[in-house]
């Protein structure tokens, strides 16, 4: 049953299969504790959020239409109960951190490792630093949108599918990210080309 596709496992769990929901629930817990990690701080407050998240996908699978990827309706889920928690809260997402060693880290973390000399280590982390600070100073569905492309890796439709918005706003919130990023990001590199 562990190579069963997604597909496979949501009939199996329309059917009243147990196993088959926690097959999807191993398959997608890790990914789907670093997503909402980027929204919530506190560890414990993550567990929760994240146990809400899979509770309401199990109540809500019976709905599940198959118009978008599983995964991709588990986030849109994720993402949700996060926002809700945090309106819940009355705060609004600080400081995201993200694990740039994290095996689910997309194509942005991958770029930053490249460096091998002391001096370029020390500008590396500097851009990391800023490249981090910028992100988590975007409006929400801006930083959202470019979170889910850079780190998870996700394609325009998917993202589209989890922030319940068409493709070409996906563009526009990632076009906007990358500017507002690239002018933040713009004396370091420059001052990075006078060393």
């Amino acid at each position: 049953m562990a190579q069963s596709t997604d597909q496979e496992l949501v009939r199996r769990v329309r059917k009243g299969d147990q196993d088959a929901f926690d097959l999807l629930f191993t398959r997608y817990q890790h990914r789907i504790h670093h997503l909402i990690s980027r929204y919530v701080r506190d560890p414990e407050e993550v567990l929760d959020v994240a146990q809400e998240a899979f509770i309401k996908a199990w109540r809500a699978l019976p709905q599940f239409r198959g118009d978008s990827q599983f995964y991709t309706w588990l986030y849109r889920i994720a993402v949700n109960c996060a926002k809700n928690h945090l309106v819940s809260r009355e705060r609004r997402p600080q400081n995201i951190d993200f694990d740039l060693d994290d095996e689910d880290s997309g194509p942005l973390p991958e770029r930053l490792h490249d460096a091998d000399d002391p001096e370029s280590l020390l500008a590396k982390d500097e851009l990391e630093a800023a490249i981090f600070r910028a992100v988590a100073d975007l409006p929400d569905e801006l930083r959202t949108a470019i979170t889910l492309c850079e780190f998870d890796g996700m394609s325009y439709e998917d993202i589209s599918a989890v922030m319940e918005c068409s493709v070409g706003t996906v563009r526009s919130r990632i076009f906007r990210a990358r500017e507002a990023i690239d002018e933040r990001i713009r004396p370091l590199l420059g001052r990075q080309g006078t060393r």
